[in-house]
C-alpha cells in the first residue's frame, strides 16, 4: 500500500477513552500515516481536548494536524490559538468554519473557511500545510451544487495546499468532483476520506446529518442484516475495500481514515489493499 495515508481522531471525553485512543494510535502507528488529525467541537467546544491529544500524537513522534473552526471566533482569539500551535510544534491545520452551537447566530469576525484560511496565510506565510473540507456529494447547508463549488475555489484560491473530503460510497461523485474544482482553477491535491462501515444504525444516523449518501443498494443490505454485526462489518469491509482500490487506481493522493478512535477495521482495509 505505497499510497499516503492519514488518521482521523476525536478528542475523547473520559481518561478510560483518552487511554483507549492511546492504544488504538499505537496500533494504526504501524502503517506509518502521514498525519493524523484531531476534530474539534461545535464552537471550539474541545479546544482544550483537541489540543490535548494534538500534544500526545506530536511527542509519539508522529506528525499530527489539528482542526480548527472559526465560528463565533475573532481575529485576536485565532491569532493567539494559531501562536500556541506554532509553539507546539503543529505544522498542519483543517481549516474549517465550524459547526453553529445549537441556539447560536453566525457572530464572530470571520464567516467561512475561506476568511479563516487567507487570515492563516497573511498572518503566518508557510508556517502551516493548510487542509480544507471538500465536499464531492454537496455541503448539506449549501444553496446548490455551484454555490458549494464556488465556495471551495474560494477556500483553495484563499491559500489552502490540499483539501480532504467528507466520506462517500460512490466514487463518481469524487472523480466529478475534482474534474470540476480543476476546470475552475482549483488544482491542489484533494484527498478521500474514507469511512469504514462496522455499524449500520451509526452510519445512518452520520450520514443524514453530514450530507453523505448511502447508495440505495448498500442501506438495503444493512438494513437486510438487522442485528447482524458479523454480517455488517464483513460486508463493510468488502465495500470501502472496493471503493479504496478503485480510488487508488485512478491515481488518488492519499486517502485519509475517519477511524472514529478505532482500529480494527482500518487495519483490516489496509491489510486487504496490500494484497490487491
Amino acid at each position: 500500500m505505497n499510497l499516503p495515508i492519514s488518521f482521523e481522531f476525536f478528542p475523547p471525553k473520559t481518561p478510560e477513552g483518552a487511554e483507549k485512543l492511546r492504544v488504538v494510535r499505537q496500533q494504526l502507528y504501524v502503517r506509518q500515516p502521514l498525519f493524523c488529525s484531531v476534530t474539534y467541537g461545535a464552537g471550539g467546544s474541545t479546544q482544550e481536548g483537541t489540543f490535548g491529544t494534538v500534544r500526545e500524537i506530536l511527542a509519539e513522534g508522529v506528525d499530527a494536524a489539528s482542526h480548527f473552526s472559526c465560528i463565533g471566533a475573532t481575529r485576536a482569539s485565532v491569532r493567539a490559538q494559531l501562536a500556541q500551535l506554532k509553539a507546539m510544534g503543529v505544522k498542519r491545520l483543517v481549516a474549517l468554519r465550524g459547526d453553529l452551537p445549537s441556539g447560536y447566530g453566525l457572530g464572530g469576525e470571520f464567516q467561512y473557511a475561506s476568511d479563516l484560511v487567507a487570515f492563516i496565510r497573511a498572518e503566518t506565510g508557510e508556517d502551516f500545510h493548510i487542509e480544507v473540507a471538500a465536499y464531492p456529494e454537496v455541503h448539506p447547508q449549501a444553496k446548490s451544487p455551484e454555490a458549494d463549488l464556488k465556495a471551495y475555489v474560494t477556500k483553495v484560491k484563499a491559500g489552502a495546499h490540499s483539501a480532504i473530503t467528507q466520506y462517500f460510497y460512490n466514487s463518481d461523485a469524487y472523480f466529478r468532483f475534482v474534474d470540476d474544482a480543476h476546470r475552475l482553477g482549483a488544482e491542489v491535491p484533494v484527498v478521500p476520506g474514507i469511512m469504514p462501515i462496522t455499524s449500520s444504525a451509526q452510519l445512518l444516523r452520520f450520514s443524514d446529518a453530514c450530507g453523505a449518501e448511502i447508495p440505495r443498494w448498500i442501506r438495503l443490505r444493512l438494513q437486510a442484516y438487522g442485528d447482524d454485526t458479523a454480517s455488517i462489518k464483513a460486508f463493510g469491509l468488502d465495500v470501502v475495500t472496493d471503493l479504496c482500490d478503485q480510488l487508488r487506481n485512478a491515481g488518488v493522493p492519499g486517502l485519509h481514515f475517519y477511524t472514529m478512535n478505532q482500529s480494527v477495521a482500518t487495519l483490516e482495509i489496509l491489510r486487504r489493499l496490500d494484497g490487491h
